[in-house]
Formats: C-alpha cells, sequence, structure tokens
C-alpha cells in the first residue's frame, strides 16, 4: 500500500469512530468523570495558580495532562469539542506512530494491520474522546518505543537525549513510569556494549528526562514545600491498605476503600469544601504525601500476606481482556457495559492469542486504562502474526498446487 493511501485509511478509522462516540457522548464530555488537570487548567487561567485554589499552587496531580489543556483552554474556550477533537488529533498521531513502528522496523503491511489494530481499538475509542490524561500516556508510550527502537539503531547521544526528553513527558502524564529511564538506559548499554560513546548517550537519557522533569520537582519545593512530581500518595495507600483486598473483590474501586475520619482533609476534599462555602480548610499536601508512603511501608513490612493477596487480583485486572468493572463506573448498566463484557474481550482475546507493565500493577493495582497505552505492542505483534500466518498460507498453497500439476504430468 503506498504512503498516501495508508495515512489516509489510518487517519479515517481512527477519527470516525471517535467522531461519532464524541457527538454521542458530547453532553458528557465536560460533567462527568473530569480529570483533576481541568481543575487546575481553569485556576490557572482565571488567577494564574495552577492548583485546585486560587493562591494556593498544589502538585496533587500529575501536571502534563493540565498543560495540554491551557493553551485549549485559552485560544478556543472549554468547550467539548475543543477537549474531544484535541484528544482525536492526538489518537491520530499515536495510530500513524505505530504504523511507522511497524513500517520501519518490520514491514509496511505489519505497520498499517497494526495501525488498525489500535485505531479500531474498542476501549480506546470511547476513552480517547473523554477527559483522561491516558490520551497521552498512549501518545508517549507509542513515541517512546519509537525513539527506542531509533537510538538502537546508532546509539549516541544525539539519539538518546529525545528519547530521554519523551520519557521526561512521560513521567510528567504517569509517574509510574519513573524507573523507565533506567530501564531503557541499561537496555540499550546492554545492546550497544559499554563505550566512551554508548555512556555518554546513557548519560544523555537521565539528562533529557531531567531537563523536564526537574523544573516542575523544584517548583514544587518552591511553591508547595516538597520534591514531588506529585503529592497525590493517598492513591498509592488506597492501593496498599488492609481494606483495599475487600473493597476490590467486592467490586469497588480503590477511591472507596474507606480512609479513617482521623487522616486530615486531602487538597482535594479542601478544593470540594471551599467551592460549597468559600472556606479554605489548613492542609498540608507535603506532610500528607510523607505519612501516606509511611503509611504503605508500613502495610508491606507488617502485613506481607494481605499484600502477597493483592498481588495476583493487581495483575489480573491489568491483563485480563474484560474491561474491569467496578461500582460508579461510567455508563453502567448502559451499551457500554455491552462494550465492555462482548466487544473489548473479543477484541482483546485475539490480540492475546496472536501476540504476546505487570510489575507496576502489582506494587499499584491494575485496570484496563493502565494497560491500554501498551496495548499497541500486542499489535505490532499480532500483526506480524497475521502476516506470517498469510505467507505460510499462501506458500502452502503454492507447493501443493506444484505437486498436484507435477502428479497430473
Amino acid at each position: 500500500m503506498r504512503t498516501r493511501r495508508a495515512v489516509s485509511l489510518l487517519v479515517l478509522a481512527t477519527a470516525l469512530p471517535r467522531l461519532l462516540a464524541l457527538l454521542h457522548e458530547r453532553g458528557a464530555i465536560l460533567a462527568s468523570f473530569t480529570d483533576k488537570g481541568d481543575n487546575f487548567a481553569q485556576t490557572f487561567l482565571a488567577t494564574g495558580t495552577y492548583g485546585f485554589i486560587p493562591g494556593h499552587p498544589s502538585a496533587y496531580t500529575q501536571p502534563l495532562y493540565g498543560w495540554f489543556l491551557i493553551p485549549l483552554y485559552w485560544i478556543f474556550g472549554r468547550h467539548w469539542e475543543v477537549v474531544g477533537l484535541a484528544q482525536i488529533c492526538i489518537a491520530i498521531a499515536t495510530t500513524l506512530i505505530v504504523w511507522q513502528i511497524g513500517r520501519r522496523w518490520l514491514t509496511p503491511t505489519i505497520g498499517v494491520l497494526a495501525g488498525l489494530l489500535v485505531a479500531l481499538h474498542p476501549y480506546l475509542v470511547w476513552h480517547d474522546v473523554h477527559m483522561n490524561r491516558e490520551i497521552l500516556d498512549h501518545f508517549l508510550a507509542v513515541s517512546t518505543v519509537y525513539l527506542t527502537l531509533h537510538a538502537a539503531e546508532r546509539f549516541g547521544w544525539q539519539r538518546a537525549l529525545p528519547l530521554g526528553a519523551v520519557i521526561g513527558l512521560g513521567i510528567l502524564s504517569n509517574v509510574r513510569l519513573e524507573a523507565l529511564p533506567l530501564l531503557l538506559g541499561a537496555y540499550l548499554l546492554w545492546r550497544a556494549g559499554s563505550s566512551r560513546r554508548t555512556l555518554l548517550a546513557t548519560g544523555a537519557i537521565f539528562a533529557g528526562a531531567a531537563l523536564l522533569v526537574m523544573p516542575w520537582v523544584v517548583r514544587n519545593k518552591v511553591s508547595v514545600g516538597c520534591w514531588a512530581v506529585t503529592t497525590d500518595a493517598r492513591a498509592l495507600w488506597k492501593a496498599n491498605n488492609v481494606n483495599t483486598y475487600t473493597t476490590l473483590k467486592h467490586g469497588g474501586w480503590i477511591d472507596a476503600v474507606p480512609q479513617p475520619t482521623s487522616f486530615p482533609p486531602t487538597p482535594q476534599d479542601v478544593f470540594e469544601h471551599w467551592q460549597k462555602t468559600g472556606v479554605v480548610l489548613p492542609y498540608n499536601e507535603c506532610a500528607q504525601m510523607t505519612e501516606f508512603q509511611s503509611k504503605v511501608i508500613t502495610f508491606w513490612k507488617k502485613h506481607p500476606g494481605e499484600k502477597a493477596r493483592l498481588i495476583p487480583l493487581d495483575a489480573q485486572w491489568l491483563w485480563q481482556p474484560a474491561v474491569v468493572e467496578t461500582g460508579g463506573r461510567p455508563g453502567a448498566g448502559t451499551w457500554l457495559d455491552t462494550l465492555r463484557t462482548t466487544a473489548e474481550p473479543a477484541y482483546m482475546v485475539v490480540l492475546y492469542v496472536l501476540g504476546y507493565q505487570t510489575l507496576v500493577a502489582m506494587l499499584f493495582v491494575g485496570e484496563t486504562r493502565y494497560r491500554v497505552p501498551w496495548d499497541f505492542l500486542i499489535a505490532l505483534l499480532a500483526a506480524r502474526t497475521v502476516v506470517e500466518l498469510s505467507a505460510r498460507v499462501r506458500a502452502r498453497r503454492l507447493r501443493d498446487g506444484v505437486g498436484q500439476a507435477q502428479t497430473e504430468q
């Protein structure tokens, strides 16, 4: 397939189903299940404070999605069309990079097939148009793999530096990726061999990541009071305490884990109280971060059996083909549940059979939306398998045809 036709096919396959989903969901885009970055972006444009409340800078969310929304709101205003169309553009870019990975390092056919598998992913068709930071996670994951393969061809600092910068953006979007520079740096160094040039290139990965991450971390130290990418350590605590397993097994998400009344209000609690009353309750999000981190470590030390019981469930939730269903999920009882229980499992089972991030899930809690940014890797393997199987079938038919012709002669 010619390049222009391939691009047109992939753009249409990505855009059209998402446009239909956007039109159907237009009333919910800005009204339901909005990201904290949305609140931060609105406060920043109104007052210059990046946080929940004017005059109270915060780091209670990973910042990249809020930064993504700020220029959109500033230029076009806060409208469902703006958010939805911008995210569809990101989804198109993601599909095209998957195509380029397959096209450049495998075959053009594999690239197109993998791009189509990503474009038509049932979960992503709905998820990509709603307000969520995973749209950026997906784009950055694909970009990271592309740049890693590019660096592996000739591992030098010129190729390693942009890879590190993209990893840095990924950490600002999803702090769970903070160990990725170590993983990819070790892989590239192992592949290229140790030399002055490759050691410099490995250092460039860390330098590129630090160049993007450190200004935000320093800002948090100066404005919020602590060195951190995000102070929302409560999310880690909710995934690691004695009530987590029971909550998850009964169909609740970790937000439903009961928090003792003795715990101080979080920045989000303070924000909600301020919205209702106009009163800002005293809080210290840095102290809370430290406290919740301490509680998680204590849980691991004192309840290793309980954590061991959580690990298989975490991995199951990450890798199960059906979308994770929890209480309070969007669209419960509607056609979306049919998509979750039928279309998505059928789609993912095929990918699992054809093709093949679990460690982080065992540390945190696995969830479909944490896995889908990396599903393109399965799509690439699946596409390659389809092409290989097709080639073998054609070869067998050709051999059978030649054999039959010889027999007839």
